[in-house]
């Protein structure tokens, strides 16, 4: 069992903006609350460390669950998955025209938007009522 103070939880949830740190999901959009996720998951060593730790949507965690590398669709290669404390998201990651889908600039973008599902139909259709709505893509 994992445990992570409300004092930390409070850090983590500040500094993502109360956004996913993979897909950047806002939790006023949100249904359910945006969950503590284990960059290097507890299983496999990982700690419950400030440096281990990122917000993420019930979606995007649940596809994580213990990955921590994934196949660049692209060029077939096994790479690490984003991580949000080492690496810029704008690195990796842009938003296609439209707004609703992520496009995956480096092989750890593409693998992470592979592994993570991050295009998947249920978020696409709601970041497309989001963009409707004006509240998509993020800045």
């Amino acid at each position: 069992m994992s445990f992570i103070s409300e004092t930390l939880r409070q850090k983590i949830r500040t500094r993502a903006g109360n956004r996913c740190e993979y897909c950047l999901s806002h939790q006023d959009y949100m249904m359910g609350r945006l969950q503590i996720d284990h960059i290097h998951p507890l299983a496999k060593g990982g700690s419950n460390t400030e440096d281990n730790l990122c917000l993420a949507c019930e979606l995007c965690n649940q596809y994580k669950w213990i990955q921590t590398v994934g196949v660049d669709p692209q060029s077939g290669e096994t790479v690490s998955l984003f991580n949000p404390r080492q690496q810029e998201w704008i690195n990796h990651f842009t938003w296609s025209t439209e707004g609703t889908e992520i496009i995956g600039l480096t092989p750890c973008g593409r693998a992470t938007i592979s592994a993570l599902k991050l295009n998947n139909n249920l978020a696409v259709t709601v970041r497309k009522n989001w963009v409707t709505a004006g509240w998509h893509p993020p800045n």
